[in-house]
C-alpha cells in the first residue's frame, strides 16, 4: 500500500468519525491535509517523527498498537496539539472551516490508522522503507529512536 491510499484511509476514519462537522469533506482535500500535516523535510510524512514525539510525550503504549497487529488504542485530542503543533492543526482547522477542537478530532481519528496503515502486518521496517522515504527515512528513524 502506497502512502496515498494510506492517508486517503486517514481521510476516510476522519469522515466516518463521531464530529458531524468533518463528515462531508471531501476525501481528496482530507489526504492532501494529512500529508502537509505530517510532513517532514521531504515532503512526505514524517512518521518516523510522530512516533519519537508520541513515546517522549508518555504515549509509547499507544503508538506501540499502532505499529502491533492489535486494535489502535486511540490518542486524545488533548495530545495532538504536543504531537504535530498548534499552528498545524490551526492550519488544519482553517482549510475546512473548523473550530480547533473538531480538528484536533479528526487528526485524532485519522493517526492511529495511518501509522497501523504504514506498518503492515505490526512490521514498522517494512512499512516505513516503503512509504516514508526509503532506507533515508528508515536511518532517521533509527537515529531518533537509539
Amino acid at each position: 500500500m502506497d502512502i496515498l491510499n494510506i492517508l486517503q484511509l486517514g481521510a476516510a476514519a476522519i469522515r466516518q468519525n463521531s464530529d458531524q462537522a468533518t463528515t462531508g469533506l471531501d476525501a481528496n482535500e482530507l489526504s492532501s491535509a494529512l500529508g502537509q500535516l505530517l510532513g517532514g523535510e521531504s515532503g512526505k510524512p514524517d512518521l518516523g517523527s510522530l512516533i519519537t514525539k508520541m513515546q517522549q510525550s508518555g504515549l509509547g503504549d499507544v503508538v506501540s498498537s499502532w505499529l502491533g497487529s492489535g486494535s489502535n488504542v486511540p490518542v486524545s485530542p488533548e495530545a495532538i496539539i504536543a504531537l504535530v503543533g498548534s499552528e498545524k492543526v490551526q492550519e488544519f482547522a482553517s482549510r475546512f472551516g473548523l473550530s480547533q477542537e473538531s480538528a484536533k478530532n479528526a487528526i485524532a481519528s485519522a493517526l492511529p490508522e495511518i501509522v497501523d496503515k504504514a506498518s503492515p502486518e505490526g512490521s514498522v521496517i517494512e512499512g516505513l522503507i516503503g512509504n516514508l522515504g526509503g532506507l533515508d527515512g528508515l536511518s532517521g528513524l533509527v537515529n531518533k529512536l537509539f
